[in-house]
């Protein structure tokens, strides 16, 4: 696979079209506007600057040239494999998939989807391909962290599985888990309830959201807080995931605290807008 698409350039996106391209890979980014395009591109030359400037790479303007990004869905039309990055909604990422495989012409070509907790099974049943279809789920920041989920359904054949294992492990250097198709998979359905646990703990009153993060920094060796991890995550993003979870196991640990809710509806969405549960220079 040497022909890399990626539908969606914002954090993810972005750093799965780094990653490829920082591989060698001939990379396609297809965006919905060309405003979304601009500021997708200028993501990727900050961050690619960013390691060359450290001595990650030799040069960020060779990486650079082996991506395009474009705010043109068609152009995913000769890719090998197609990453989906989109915003984490059932509805949306369905009607995309629908869309890809009108769009990509090689019957045999791979359609895969970064969700972070909706069931891969939803998004292969509305193709023609579903045994080309499967869950490829990086972690942020894409360039640093080294796990990668893949995520078959029960229609997904062995051999796609194995060519993702291939490109994910031999070409990108990640390591890669299997994992079953259930809301979650792995990392988020041990992560998430962690995090809402947190959240209800500082709701109630228990403790600051410092001293929370302080005491599983210093106490627990993690390298930073659960609200802090939300805050980078997006609240938006553990908000979805957590309702996605809730609607597959309707255990009550993944339902989402009142005080997420509020601050999603307010917009206080952590980084991204520069206030979540603490305060950032956007």
């Amino acid at each position: 696979m040497q022909k890399i698409g990626v539908v969606g350039c914002g954090l993810m996106g972005s750093g799965i079209a780094e990653v490829s391209a920082r591989a060698g890979h001939d990379v396609v980014v297809a965006e919905s506007s060309q405003a979304a395009a601009d500021a997708g591109l200028a993501r990727l030359t900050k961050s690619l600057e960013r390691a060359e400037s450290r001595g990650k790479i030799d040069s960020a303007q060779d990486v650079l040239s082996r991506i395009r990004v474009i705010p043109d869905l068609q152009a995913m039309a000769d890719r090998d494999i197609v990453v989906e990055a989109i915003v984490e909604d059932e509805a949306t990422k369905v009607a995309l998939f629908k869309q890809l495989d009108e769009i990509v012409t090689s019957p045999d070509a791979i359609l895969a989807s970064n969700t972070s907790s909706i069931p891969i099974m939803k998004l292969a049943v509305v193709t023609k391909r579903p045994t080309h279809v499967l869950g490829v789920h990086f972690f942020n920041p894409v360039p640093v962290l080294s796990l990668v989920e893949l995520v078959p359904s029960l229609l997904t054949a062995d051999e796609t599985t194995e060519q993702a294992r291939s490109w994910v492990e031999g070409s990108l250097g990640k390591h890669a888990i299997d994992c079953q198709d259930r809301a979650g998979f792995v990392v988020n359905a041990l992560l998430i309830p962690f995090i809402l646990s947190a959240i209800r703990m500082y709701e109630s009153g228990f403790a600051s959201a410092e001293d929370i993060d302080q005491g599983l920094v210093r106490g627990a060796a993690h390298p930073q807080g659960p609200l802090a991890l939300a805050d980078l995550i997006g609240l938006d993003t553990t908000k979805a995931v957590a309702e996605s979870l809730y609607e597959e196991f309707k255990e009550p640990l993944y339902a989402s605290p009142p005080l997420l809710a509020r601050m999603v509806d307010a917009g206080l969405l952590g980084r991204k807008t520069g206030r979540g549960f603490y305060t950032y220079n956007k």
